[in-house]
């Protein structure tokens, strides 16, 4: 069978840019056999995330991210659906779920490397599982659970950078979920701000590409900023730090503005916001989510039942 996979073609290099010349699509063969613990799976969706920056680069700069190799197929998110099956625990017809899926359109993959899903948590919308019912959801939920330290009821203020992306989005949502009296999004365009306030619940929403954004956030959160939800980095993090309370939290989620850089992650910050980092007592640590993978069967519920229930939504 003629299958398609997208292959690393070249590296940008750590301090370039991406381009479209850094894959090429091949056409290959897949073998006709699929051994004892194998399934051989349909691609339906796969997961293109900011973090695969760093797989790019020969060295991630992570211990827990494997390089993609050149010429050798990238690899993601993705969900499928089994064609045929020599596992135990899956059948024909089963939907599946991997962190590691390939870029291509069938695969022959070990099927202890699968998780089963229930369309039923999704209404049938599978490419939810990549989104607001998978990997950016859980992230979102248990970053703001185990970092953000919110208290329903005390009147706290969260900031969202990033706020229109995947996990941005949804952080703002939960935020107000948990318990957060007032949620503030930062993102890129005056569509993207109305889209926040509009449809997703957000109070407020920042354009930093208009007007000044110190002067727009104090506007926006004239209490100070609580907790800090944290996609992007850079001199939008330093803004919001600098307008951070007394013991404070920052949810490290990513740093989206320096994975075209050679830097340490997460990159050291300047040292006038260091300082004040520790004169507030702010907290600001590394957090991933592939290391609560005992909450995530609890924080899928959750995220579902949300989603059912209309209070979360998917865009």
């Amino acid at each position: 069978m003629i299958i398609q996979r997208v292959v690393l073609n070249s590296r940008p290099g750590k301090n370039g840019n991406p381009v479209a010349e850094n894959f090429r699509m091949e056409e290959v063969n897949l073998p006709d056999t699929v051994n004892e613990g194998q399934v051989q799976v349909r691609t339906l969706y796969l997961s293109v995330d900011p973090y695969m920056r760093c797989k790019m680069n020969e060295d991630t700069g992570a211990a827990y991210l494997a390089p993609w190799q050149l010429s050798q197929v990238a690899d993601g998110g993705g969900v499928g659906v089994v064609e045929e099956s020599k596992h135990t625990n899956l059948t024909k017809g089963d939907f599946v779920t991997s962190f590691y899926w390939p870029w291509q359109t069938r695969a022959i993959l070990d099927g202890s490397s699968l998780e089963k899903v229930d369309p039923q948590l999704v209404d049938g919308h599978f490419s939810y599982f990549l989104g607001a019912i998978g990997m950016p959801g859980l992230t979102s939920l248990i970053g703001i659970q185990e970092k953000g330290h919110i208290i329903a009821g005390s009147n706290q203020t969260m900031v969202v950078s990033g706020a229109a992306g995947a996990c941005g989005s949804l952080a703002g949502q939960i935020g107000h979920l948990l318990g957060c009296s007032r949620v503030v999004g930062i993102c890129g365009t005056q569509e993207k701000c109305l889209f926040l306030t509009s449809e997703l619940g957000f109070d407020a929403a920042i354009n930093y590409k208009k007007g000044n954004v110190a002067e727009q956030l104090r506007e926006s959160c004239p209490a100070g900023v609580d907790v800090y939800f944290d996609n992007v980095g850079g001199d939008i993090s330093d803004t919001v730090i600098n307008q951070m309370n007394q013991n404070s939290h920052i949810i490290l989620c990513g740093q989206i503005s320096q994975y075209n850089k050679d830097v340490p992650y997460p990159p050291p910050l300047p040292p006038a916001v260091d300082a004040v980092l520790k004169d507030r007592h702010i907290t600001r640590e590394r957090f991933l989510v592939l290391n609560y993978k005992d909450k995530f069967e609890p924080g899928i519920q959750q995220l579902s039942q949300w989603f059912k229930e209309g209070k979360l939504k998917q865009f």
